[in-house]
């Protein structure tokens, strides 16, 4: 990922249409596993369901809550999308979590799951020190087992504001080293675009949120954004999508897509930059 907090990526009728009701009894745990497998790729709701019960068995009465966030959790996967899990946790047990380990491993290694243990105590100063990554969190998200933790939370505007900006230049300076390290490798390269479309997707709905004009989910929000600039960015849209569907750009392609989605991150952190 390209944003600056590993296992991380505004209340929304996305979210709300998107989460699930704690899985109290077998009986409501298979309804609720058919309604999550439903909106997943077969795999993934699978390996999903298993890291639940292994999270559950580890963690035991530690574990307050499961969440899942990003695209998995709008059903807007692709090949190249992580699984990002959120668990809250009332404390951080060792020896629980060491048997959590090898089950992480098995989710990781069979679709990218990557999770995030957080004490229900550094819900909201997570939020703030993070504001980016957790107005996605409200944008898009899915409660597998346990209570929403983030019912309620409030991000900051002045801190999602500052997070925005500092994502946007996170990601214009690692862009600018992607392609020197990686423009060699023509696939390298087109997963670095892909890798970017997350962290652009987010940014936009921020940059609209922040402006008053906010979307659904980020990939309607980075449609939206763009169409408010002068040139045409549908092209480029395409291609991105492309790389991030697994998709085989024409020879030299990835490089011109790079440079526009550096030209577009500029042009979101002026905006950014003229907001108060």
């Amino acid at each position: 990922m390209l944003d600056t907090l590993p296992g991380l990526p505004l209340e929304s009728a996305c979210a709300t249409r998107l989460q699930l009701a704690t899985l109290p009894s077998s009986r409501e745990h298979t309804a609720m596993t058919d309604r999550l497998t439903d909106a997943l790729p077969e795999p993934v709701g699978r390996v999903l369901e298993d890291f639940v019960e292994a999270a559950k068995d580890a963690l035991g009465p530690t574990l307050r809550s499961i969440v899942l966030f990003g695209s998995a959790a709008e059903g807007q996967m692709r090949p190249t999308s992580d699984v990002n899990v959120i668990l809250v946790l009332t404390a951080f047990d060792r020896a629980r979590a060491d048997r959590l380990r090898e089950p992480l491993r098995v989710a990781y290694a069979a679709v990218r799951l990557d999770a995030m243990f957080l004490l229900d105590s550094e819900v909201v100063p997570a939020a703030g020190a993070f504001a980016q990554k957790f107005a996605d969190v409200l944008r898009r998200r899915r409660i597998l087992w346990g209570p929403d933790p983030f019912t309620g939370l409030a991000i900051p505007r002045d801190a999602l504001l500052l997070r925005l900006r500092q994502v946007l230049l996170n990601l214009t300076i690692r862009l600018r080293a992607l392609y020197v390290s990686r423009s060699l490798r023509e696939e390298q390269l087109a997963r670095a675009v892909a890798d970017a479309a997350g962290p652009l997707g987010t940014c936009a709905a921020s940059l609209l949120d922040l402006e008053g004009k906010p979307a659904a989910a980020p990939g309607e929000a980075l449609r939206h954004l763009t169409a408010s600039m002068g040139s045409d960015w549908g092209e480029t849209l395409a291609q991105l999508a492309a790389c991030r569907e697994g998709r085989a750009l024409a020879p030299g392609v990835a490089g011109d897509v790079l440079f526009r989605i550096l030209d577009l991150a500029s042009q979101m952190r002026a905006r950014a930059e003229a907001l108060r």
